[in-house]
């Protein structure tokens, strides 16, 4: 039984999960990390890559294979960890899928958008989650953290930020990616998971954010060139803000959207 604390973060062989191994890896606090991957062997790939990367003598990574979309494959998780460590000191929901393209585009196509993108990004994490919470609960300073995006501020929506310019008529014609209906609904919806979390394990004393990193430069929605050219930042300023909640940097603000500025994000 390991005394570091135990991180477990999903969907980390790529982008701000990566990061946020890679992040933890550079700490004085020595971690041993679970890095979940939908492909055990993609998975093992990323550990090898972050021995090349980094060098660290005190923390250790280990690769988990999880499909949060597979209820057998979180269950089979779960019992591995049970087995292997008895507990969970930090889970990371990073796991996450955008399949929207754009409203043209998808308008045939809302429905499979929709429940896709739900499936990861809400269903997905809620079932995970709840799965894990007993070894969460085993922890003396348990911490549980969504990632989030600042495309899900209702407050910024309404009150027009950002977003793209239809002309009148119909149908309507759009080349911009940036509405996101479905990404952005089930990214709002994740902020109120994280709030009921904190309700449900508020007398547990687990500590419990969102994190809004930013748009940044990663494979969401399979397209990395399309965001670097929106302006997305370096993938390493979400897995460093990841680090941030986890070490302590944060607790001001449990309960609330965290943002890299140091600032929280309105609801």
């Amino acid at each position: 039984m390991t005394t570091k604390d135990i991180v477990f973060i999903t969907g980390a062989n790529t982008g701000i999960g990566y990061q946020a191994v890679k992040s933890l890896l550079q700490s004085p606090k020595p971690y041993h990390i679970l890095l979940g991957s939908r492909s055990l062997l993609k998975g093992e790939a990323a550990v090898a890559k972050l021995a090349e990367e980094t060098d660290n003598g005190h923390s250790t990574v280990e690769a988990v294979e999880i499909d949060i979309t597979d209820d057998d494959s979180i269950q089979r998780a779960f019992q591995f960890v049970w087995d292997k460590f008895g507990r969970v000191d930090v889970l990371v929901n990073n796991a996450g899928a955008c399949f929207d393209t754009t409203f043209d585009n998808d308008g045939k196509n809302f429905r499979n958008v929709f429940n896709e993108t739900y499936n990861v990004n809400v269903a997905g994490t809620q079932v995970f989650t709840y799965v894990f919470a007993p070894l969460l609960l085993k922890s003396s300073s348990p911490r549980l953290l969504f990632n989030t995006s600042g495309r899900s501020s209702l407050a910024k929506e309404a009150a027009h930020e950002q977003v793209p310019k239809f002309a009148p008529g119909w149908p309507k014609q759009s080349d911009s990616a940036w509405l996101a209906q479905g990404y952005r609904s089930s990214k709002a919806a994740l902020n109120m998971i994280m709030l009921t979390w904190q309700t449900v394990l508020k007398e547990d004393n687990v500590k419990v954010w969102c994190i809004n990193p930013g748009l940044l430069a990663t494979n969401l929605g399979g397209s990395k060139s399309r965001l670097e050219k929106m302006g997305a930042a370096d993938p390493s300023i979400g897995g460093n803000l990841i680090r941030q909640a986890i070490e302590g940097e944060r607790d001001a603000d449990m309960g609330k959207v965290v943002c890299r500025n140091g600032g929280v994000q309105a609801w």
